[in-house]
């Protein structure tokens, strides 16, 4: 276990906080300095890689573009590694999709194939609902 220092507690808060979403380096140091209460970007990444090896915060590495991010992990909880993410490539956001569906998908590819998912680091790539209404082109008036 880790020091219990200020600063890792700040930390440990705004992942409490923002338990089942995805958060950033850059938005944790954001917020500690939005609520007067500076934390270095290096202790910020220490803390994490320390939390990481606690098992209280699970880390997520979804591409080689852009930084990792991470999630707090409520140890009574375990939802989060049961379930798909999809990461929108437009605005970058990620979700957590619990569905039967993906989930038949897992069941199939270990009962056929004798291959098990790895949740933490399955990530669908696409446009979300919000970006998609965004670069849906409405019909001009000669179409019509």
């Amino acid at each position: 276990m880790g020091y219990r220092t200020k600063q890792r507690e700040y930390i440990l808060s705004i992942l409490r906080q923002q338990a089942g979403q995805h958060v950033t380096v850059a938005a944790l140091v954001r917020e500690l300095q939005d609520r007067g209460t500076p934390v270095g970007t290096a202790t910020v990444y220490r803390t994490l890689e320390q939390l990481v090896e606690e098992g209280s915060v699970r880390k997520y590495v979804l591409d080689g573009k852009c930084g990792a991010c991470y999630q707090y992990m409520d140890v009574s909880e375990k939802s989060c590694q049961e379930h798909f993410h999809l990461k929108c490539t437009e605005c970058g956001k990620l979700f957590h999709v619990s569905c039967a569906y993906l989930n038949q998908i897992g069941a199939h590819l270990l009962e056929s194939h004798g291959f098990v998912i790895d949740h933490t680091k399955t990530v669908l790539y696409g446009v979300c609902a919000s970006c998609g209404k965004t670069t849906v082109q409405q019909p001009s008036k000669k179409e019509k």
